[in-house]
């Protein structure tokens, strides 16, 4: 029992002390959207969660080991939920130990950061916010737009939609080749002078592809250091391990995974047979989602899934405990509109692999070739 790979004591008391907590109404329901504001200040977390460390000394901040993708709540995951219930799922995330929260103006545009900012009011002071700017008119398809006096146009039109006078850590959603990366460092940090904005990040889909990702990279940290660079790094994505996470061990910068459950499909949740609403979701576009490509791709949640079957884990957990155990300064954002499912999340944080058991894993992973491209 001492080399279990398992921290059952963690996992069940977390687990014995949120059950109990719904016995007795301690976590909110959907009509928590309407709860006092002090008292959920003044709410312990009612579970325990890891914390990590994004950045260094005065650039650091300390987050849950695991945070919340927010997106999904409005923007390209076909179908839109209730607004109330995905505010109810937020706060209950925040009972549950996360205080790691991500959105962008690009979520919508604007829908997805009003939601959050209504969401985390009660609490903000004690949360980490994260948005980002980067395209005009915060629409992708209009284009990069990361001139200075756009910058900081978004970041007030931001603050107001997310009821806050600062943002925790502002992110550069995309690398602007007709703005000099100095220029955008160096507006974030006159930002971060004014109080507006507490830290800085950057965000790119694949930085070592980028046309200069990685010396942009340093170019913009040696203006305002960066905190956290975010990019798509899963089981099926792993780009990241050929360059980035190096620069970032050698800068001390942090590394936030945003698809770290690869839109869904490394959970088993959706399938070939999968119907999405093309008007709010970008997955029918991409090859990786085609119905040829998840069949192809599916011996990689066998793998998942007969790894957590022996230890009590289910494959999202599996991929998301695989993906902290690469790098102690990882935090991954998956995103839900489901309480159980953020819960499942939350607690991959628990498990603690042995030294075998990653080894054996990691090369068991790395031996599938992975079909479809992400992006198409």
């Amino acid at each position: 029992m001492g080399n279990s790979n398992m921290n059952r004591r963690k996992f069940l008391t977390a687990g014995a002390v949120a059950s109990s907590a719904m016995a007795l109404g301690t976590v909110t329901t959907a009509s928590s959207c309407q709860a006092d504001p002090k008292s959920l200040r003044d709410k312990k977390s009612i579970s325990t969660v890891s914390l990590r460390t994004l950045g260094a000394g005065q650039h650091a901040v300390e987050v849950s080991a695991i945070g919340l993708g927010c997106m999904g709540m409005s923007y390209h995951r076909s179908f839109v939920p209730d607004q109330k219930a995905m505010i109810s799922v937020i706060r209950e995330g925040f009972d549950l130990g996360l205080n790691f929260f991500d959105t962008a103006e690009a979520y919508g545009p604007f829908a997805n950061e009003s939601l959050v900012g209504e969401a985390l009011k009660p609490i903000r002071k004690d949360i980490i916010l994260a948005t980002k700017f980067g395209f005009k008119e915060g629409k992708p398809q209009a284009g990069l737009d990361s001139r200075p006096e756009r910058i900081r146009q978004v970041v007030d039109e931001s603050l107001k939609r997310l009821q806050t006078d600062y943002i925790d850590l502002l992110y550069q959603h995309r690398l602007d080749p007709a703005v000099p990366v100095e220029d955008v460092a160096g507006t974030v940090k006159d930002l971060i002078a004014e109080g507006k904005v507490k830290h800085f990040g950057m965000s790119e889909t694949d930085f070592s592809l980028a046309k200069d990702g990685l010396a942009q990279i340093r170019r913009a940290h040696a203006i305002q250091p960066i905190t956290a660079i975010q990019s798509e790094y899963s089981t099926m994505t792993r780009q990241p391990e050929n360059e980035v996470l190096a620069l970032c061990e050698e800068l001390k910068i942090g590394f936030v995974p945003y698809s770290p459950l690869s839109r869904g499909l490394i959970t088993g949740y959706i399938n070939e047979r999968t119907k999405y609403i093309s008007t709010n979701d970008n997955r029918p576009t991409l090859p990786r989602y085609q119905p040829q490509a998840i069949i192809a791709n599916w011996p990689m949640l066998d793998l998942l899934k007969t790894f957590g079957d022996q230890r009590g884990l289910s494959i999202a957990q599996v991929a998301l405990a695989w993906l902290l155990a690469q790098k102690p300064f990882i935090v991954p954002i998956p995103g839900t509109t489901k309480l159980a499912h953020l819960q499942e999340n939350l607690w991959a944080a628990n498990y603690e692999f042995t030294d075998e058991e990653l080894k054996r894993l990691t090369a068991d992973l790395s031996a599938i070739t992975i079909q479809g491209d992400r992006f198409g």
